[in-house]
């Protein structure tokens, strides 16, 4: 009679295939040492998370200080009188957390601000030169308001307009009829134009000395390594998700894995927002660091969208984690090995990928990771000639020509992200070693 013998090693005292040792030791670091470097690291990118929240609270503070001078000085409000106001509407309203959006909406405010009431004061200075003529200049002023302010609304929702200069032609509206308004009432508009405009002025200066040269929270950083965080985050569900679906107990029902899991790849997917939000903003800022000018943070997007479609697949193969309908322990067991190979080797490329992101150091695609690519397809093809796959009637074959597909996505999206990541360094100028 013929027998079917399931090797257990016990006690080190077999030899196990390297990638079997690999995941023994992956277990049991992730049992006595990933939990705890995770939640130090969590921890620390609170702290630090806070700490910047803090500062960024100090620095408001010390600039509405410092503009409420012209209040609380003499000498000072005499030369500005109630206009100091504006002033401190200025750092209310466009002192943002990251430096770029202070920029933003400070260059903003100031267009508007200067185009606003240019054309305000001229049409308020024609209605009260046509006024002296004899006829009534509300009807020129009313017409005024409302053919600039319909346009200048239109423009506003032109989407490559309100993506970058919304705040600035709010700004210009709001400017133009307070002065073309107040003009109505008012003798000396161009005297009222310019306190009012040189009182915003300073609140300008104020919010951008302090934002960029006091202890500067970059949008760019944010950004570049956001980015390079999920590269780490995308290789660690990717190991946790294959180290999950080779357990033959029950004991992944019980395991929170699988909810951490779907927690970082969604906090990948979730992020489109927040990267198109900090990419516009880099945009503004001017050069620092290792970020010049003309830098292509559009690349950026292109690599978080990437991410973003290799983490909806990771999620889909997390779902066959939890599905009811699973293979038999000895098909899960024939196509272990080389599905544990090719895991490993997409974690190493992603982690690859992402170091090279961090350090800024350019990508050697085709010595480094297509060779791992051709190694990962042979492993494919390896699991398909492990398992013939006929007529797709029964619970284990769909199971498994599920997994593979997922598997063989993964291999594909990998290989588009190490393109996009030799682009990037192309454009970036990054360095060789």
């Amino acid at each position: 009679m013929g027998s079917t013998v399931i090797t257990i090693p016990a006690d080190g005292e077999l030899a196990c295939p390297k990638n079997i040792q690999d995941k023994d030791e992956r277990q049991k670091f992730s049992i006595f040492g990933i939990i705890s470097n995770r939640t130090l690291r969590v921890l620390d990118q609170k702290s630090k998370q806070d700490m910047r929240k803090l500062l960024h609270s100090i620095k408001v503070g010390v600039a509405l200080v410092l503009v409420s001078l012209l209040y609380l000085l003499d000498p000072l409000y005499e030369q500005v009188g109630e206009n100091a106001m504006w002033a401190i509407m200025t750092v209310v309203v466009i002192f943002e957390f990251y430096a770029g959006a202070t920029l933003s909406k400070g260059l903003n405010r100031g267009f508007g601000t200067i185009l606003g009431g240019v054309l305000g004061c001229s049409a308020a200075t024609f209605a009260q030169e046509v006024c002296r003529m004899g006829k009534g200049n509300a009807v020129i002023i009313g017409s005024s308001v409302f053919v600039i302010s319909a346009s200048a609304t239109y423009f506003r929702l032109v989407p490559s307009i309100k993506k970058r200069y919304d705040y600035g032609v709010m700004i210009f509206i709001l400017t133009f009829n307070l002065v073309i308004v107040s003009g109505l009432r008012a003798e000396k508009v161009l005297e009222l134009a310019r306190d009012r405009l040189s009182t915003i002025g300073m609140g300008f200066a104020v919010c951008i000395f302090i934002s960029l040269l006091v202890f500067p929270t970059w949008a760019s950083d944010e950004l570049h390594d956001s980015t390079a965080h999920k590269f780490q985050l995308l290789a660690d569900s990717i190991e946790g998700c294959l180290e999950n679906y080779f357990r033959l107990d029950k004991e992944i029902m019980k395991d929170d894995q699988p909810r951490s899991i779907s927690s970082r790849c969604k906090s990948v997917l979730h992020s489109r927002s927040k990267d198109e939000t900090l990419a516009n903003f880099a945009k503004w800022e001017p050069w620092h660091g290792k970020f010049g000018l003309n830098y292509p943070w559009t690349k950026y997007l292109q690599v978080g969208e990437l991410l973003r479609e290799l983490a909806a697949i990771v999620i889909s193969l997390k779902g066959c984690l939890q599905s009811p309908r699973q293979p038999s322990p000895s098909l899960r067991q024939s196509i272990e090995e080389p599905s544990e190979a090719v895991g490993l080797t997409l974690a190493w490329i992603l982690r690859e990928l992402g170091e090279s992101l961090v350090k800024m150091r350019r990508c050697n695609r085709e010595a480094v990771i297509v060779p791992k690519l051709k190694s990962m397809r042979l492993e494919m093809s390896s699991i398909v000639s492990t398992f013939k796959f006929g007529p797709i009637e029964n619970v284990d074959g769909l199971a498994i020509a599920s997994f593979v597909f997922l598997l063989a996505e993964m291999v594909e999206k990998v290989e588009e992200l190490g393109k996009e990541i030799e682009e990037l360094g192309e454009l970036a100028g990054f360095h060789t070693k």
